[in-house]
C-alpha cells in the first residue's frame, strides 16, 4: 500500500479549516441540549479542552512508558552506571513531558481560533507548562550530576549537595521569573531592574543561604572537613562523623547514633577539631596518668635493688644506672651515711623507667611517634606519672583494648616498687578508721 495518499490527509492536519469542521461537528453534537448560541459555543470550547487534554494526557503516558521501557533495557546493557543515574533520576521520563506540551503549543491556537481570549489563555499557560518541564528536567539532569559524583573517589568526600543545591536554586529562581512574566506580562528586562533595587530584602531574606554558599566554597577550596571525617564540635554537642555537607548545614552522626545539624557558615566563624589528621598519621595517642601517693616514694636499699634486678627488663638499665651512680659517688667523696648525699636510686625514677621499657616492647605501640612517661605536677591526689605515647593503628576498640592492657600491667605493677596508688577514702576505709580509733581508746 503506498503511503502518498497519506500526505494530502497529513497536510490537512495543519489546515484550520479542518480544525474548523471539527469545532462545528462538536458544535453540532451538542445540539441536542438546546442551549442558546453562546452557551453551545462555550459547551464546544469546554468538550474540545477536556477532550484535547485527555489526548495529551494519554500521548504523554504512551511516550513515557515506550521511552522509558527503551532507556532501560539499554542501561542495563551498558557498561556505566551514569545512564543507571539518569534512569533513577527520571531525566527520561522529564524529556517524555516536553513533546505533549510542545505539541500542544502549537495546536491550541489552531483549536480554540474562534476564542481569542481563551486562545491567549492557553498559549501562557502551556508557556508556563513549558518553563516547569524544563525545570523538572534540568532538576534531574543536577541530581543525576550530583548522584554521579559522588561515585568518584576524588569527589566522594566533597561537599557536592551545597554546590546541587546552589544550581537548584539558581534554576527555580530563573524559573520563577519567567513564569511570573508570564503571567503578569512584564518584560525580563524591567524585572531585572526592579530587582535590583530589592537587592538589600533579598539579601536579607537569603543570608543564610548565601553564607551557606560562601562557607561551603572556603570549606571544600581549604580541604577543612570532607563527608567521612571525623569532627568534634562541643558547643552544638557534636562528636562523630560527617555524613552530609550541603548548603544550609553539616550533619554529623555522634558515636551514640544521634544526629547533630550544625549550620554550614558556623564551620568557618566558629572553632571545631577535626580528627582526620590523626586518622590519617596511623596513630593515636594515650595520654593518661596514674597518681602515685607521694609519701611512699623513697630511696631504695640495695636489697631491694637488687631485688629488682630479677625483673628482665629492668634489669640492664638497673646495672648501667647503679654503675653511673657509684662513680659519682666516689668522684665526689660522697658520705653514705646520710642517704640524701650523693646519688641513689629512688622506687619512682626505677618504676618511671620500667614503664617506658615496657611500652616500648609492646608491639602495638607506634616506635616512630613521641613515647614517654614523665611527671607532672604534684597535687593533693599525688605525683601523677603520665604515659604519654600513640598507638599503631586508629581504630576504636583495638585502641581502648591496647591502653587498658597497658594500664593493667602498669596498675598492677606498683607494689613490686613500694609505691602506692593514690586514692580518695571510700566508705570502706572511713569506717575501718573510725574502728580502729575506736579500739585504740579502749587500749
Amino acid at each position: 500500500m503506498s503511503i502518498l495518499p497519506l500526505v494530502p490527509h497529513i497536510n490537512n492536519i495543519v489546515d484550520p479549516s479542518d480544525f474548523n469542521g471539527l469545532y462545528n461537528w462538536f458544535f453540532n453534537l451538542l445540539d441536542f441540549l438546546q442551549l442558546s448560541e453562546y452557551e453551545t459555543h462555550v459547551a464546544t470550547a469546554v468538550l474540545l479542552l477536556v477532550t484535547f487534554t485527555i489526548c495529551m494526557l494519554i500521548l504523554d503516558y504512551i511516550l513515557k512508558n515506550i521511552f522509558i521501557v527503551l532507556v532501560k533495557s539499554f542501561a542495563v546493557k551498558s557498561k556505566t552506571n551514569f545512564d543507571d543515574i539518569l534512569v533513577e533520576n527520571k531525566v527520561f521520563h522529564n524529556i517524555t513531558h516536553l513533546i505533549p506540551i510542545a505539541l500542544a503549543k502549537i495546536l491550541f491556537p489552531i483549536f480554540f481560533k474562534g476564542f481569542p481570549n481563551l486562545t491567549s489563555f492557553t498559549i501562557s499557560l502551556t508557556n508556563i507548562l513549558v518553563v516547569v518541564a524544563i525545570t523538572f528536567l534540568f532538576r534531574s539532569i543536577i541530581r543525576s550530576i550530583r548522584d554521579y559524583s559522588k561515585t568518584k573517589p576524588k569527589l566522594a568526600d566533597k561537599p557536592v549537595d551545597s554546590y546541587s543545591q546552589v544550581a537548584t536554586i539558581v534554576l527555580y529562581t530563573f524559573a520563577f521569573i519567567f513564569i511570573f512574566s508570564t503571567i503578569t506580562g512584564v518584560k525580563l528586562g524591567t524585572f531585572f531592574a526592579s530587582l535590583g533595587a530589592a537587592s538589600a530584602i533579598l539579601m536579607l531574606i537569603f543570608k543564610d543561604t548565601i553564607m551557606g554558599f560562601v562557607a561551603s566554597i572556603q570549606v571544600s577550596t581549604n580541604d577543612m572537613v570532607r563527608v567521612g571525617d571525623w569532627i568534634e564540635m562541643a558547643k552544638f554537642g557534636a562528636d562523630g562523623t560527617v555524613l552530609e555537607i550541603n548548603l544550609s548545614t553539616v550533619k554529623v552522626q555522634n558515636f551514640d547514633k544521634t544526629i547533630t545539624t550544625i549550620p554550614t557558615y558556623l564551620l568557618i566563624s566558629d572553632s571545631f577539631k577535626n580528627y582526620r589528621g590523626m586518622q590519617n598519621s596511623g596513630g593515636r595517642r594515650i595520654k593518661r596518668s596514674i597518681n602515685i601517693k607521694m609519701s611512699s616514694i623513697r630511696f631504695l636499699e640495695k636489697h631491694e635493688i637488687e631485688n629488682l634486678k630479677k625483673i628482665q627488663l629492668l634489669a640492664p638499665y638497673i646495672e648501667e644506672r647503679q654503675k653511673e651512680i657509684d662513680e659519682y659517688n666516689e668522684k665526689t667523696q660522697a658520705d653514705q651515711s646520710m642517704p640524701v648525699n650523693g646519688r641513689k636510686m629512688t622506687n619512682i625514677g626505677l618504676f618511671r623507667a620500667y614503664v617506658l621499657r615496657y611500652a616500648q616492647q609492646n608491639p602495638n605501640i607506634h616506635k616512630e611517634f613521641y613515647l614517654m612517661v614523665r611527671h607532672l605536677q604534684p597535687t593533693e591526689h599525688g605525683l601523677p606519672l603520665e604515659l604519654y605515647m600513640f598507638t599503631n593503628s586508629t581504630l576504636w576498640v583495638f585502641y581502648e583494648n591496647v591502653m587498658a592492657d597497658l594500664f593493667d600491667h602498669v596498675l598492677a605493677s606498683v607494689d613490686y616498687f613500694h609505691l602506692e596508688i593514690f586514692e580518695l577514702p571510700s566508705s570502706d576505709d572511713v569506717r575501718q578508721f573510725i574502728s580502729n580509733s575506736t579500739a585504740e581508746q579502749h587500749k
